[in-house]
């Protein structure tokens, strides 16, 4: 029982201090924290597969299954997030390699 109250501490001072330090960081900043995002889900990821090497039991496979499931999501969402978020420094105006590839 006192390992499971020190987990939970540790749990929701992690979760505080996350959304302390998120909060923050300035706009121009938030592209480069989720591509670093996106590689620490690939790790996690990476741990799932490690973990599913050694359950043994049924709801050993439900945790893992819902650890894959979900940190997938999680590594796509937040891919898809920062190509949205990349998009909007792209320039409307069309470069001078486009323009002269157009005359041809």
């Amino acid at each position: 029982m006192p390992d499971l109250v020190v987990s939970i501490t540790l749990f929701v001072l992690a979760l505080l201090i996350g959304i302390e330090v998120i909060g923050k960081v300035p706009a121009t900043l938030h592209t480069p924290l989720m591509s670093g995002a996106n590689s620490i889900h690939g790790i996690v990821i990476v741990g799932v597969v490690i973990v599913a090497a050694e359950a043994h039991t049924p709801l050993a496979y439900v945790f893992i299954f819902l650890a894959a499931v979900l940190g997938t999501m999680n590594v796509v969402g937040g891919y898809v997030v920062t190509d949205r978020m990349l998009e909007m420094f792209k320039s409307s105006k069309p470069s001078k390699k486009d323009q002269k590839e157009g005359d041809k």
